[in-house]
């Protein structure tokens, strides 16, 4: 019975084995998810206080130019319009694509601009229209002809705002869709 009551030495070696196993898997376990942190969330802790006022002298400038005030000195908000319809082309028969479908969302300041935009529909429609007409084919596959249409059709709403309303507030065109067949 006496033999009973005390450990066998080979069974406490094995305890003690399995525990420095345990220990030793549970401390690569963890610096492997420590060093996984880092590695995934980058350098963003070591900016220093120069960089961080840099990037917040950069924000003030940036926010001065985009910041337009109305009559009243109150700042613009950013409003999107949404095109009714989609700009339908059809393409001559010697053209590599037969028909382009695009729609648009154009971002303005102000709810004054944005009137304007609905109120000037139609002639920005038809000035649009008139512009995709004028384009070719091989230029609207590529990004870059595509990029170039962005800042035509740009341009040519603004002139149109600028021509209608006196203030030319469109600050970007955007493609929702854009289908070549």
């Amino acid at each position: 019975m006496a033999e009973k009551a005390q450990p066998i030495e080979g069974e406490e070696k094995k305890s003690s084995k399995k525990l420095i196993i345990i220990i030793v898997i549970l401390v690569l376990l963890i610096g492997g998810g420590a060093g996984a942190y880092f590695f995934l969330m980058g350098d963003s802790g070591a900016e220093t206080e120069e960089s961080i006022e840099n990037s917040d002298n950069k924000a003030e400038k940036e926010g001065k130019a985009d910041d337009e005030v109305d009559s009243a000195g109150v700042k613009l908000e950013s409003l999107y319009y949404d095109m009714s319809k989609p700009l339908i082309v059809d393409f001559p028969r010697g053209s590599s694509i037969r028909l382009i479908q695009i729609s648009v969302s154009l971002m303005v300041k102000g709810q004054e601009t944005l009137d304007a935009l609905k109120k000037h529909d139609p002639m920005i429609r038809n000035n649009l229209l008139m512009l995709i007409s004028s384009q070719s084919g091989e230029d609207l596959a590529s990004r870059e002809g595509k990029e170039k249409l962005k800042e035509a059709m740009k341009l040519e709403v603004g002139n149109v705002l600028k021509k209608m309303s006196g203030s030319d507030r469109l600050k970007e065109v955007f493609f929702t869709a854009f289908v070549m067949q």
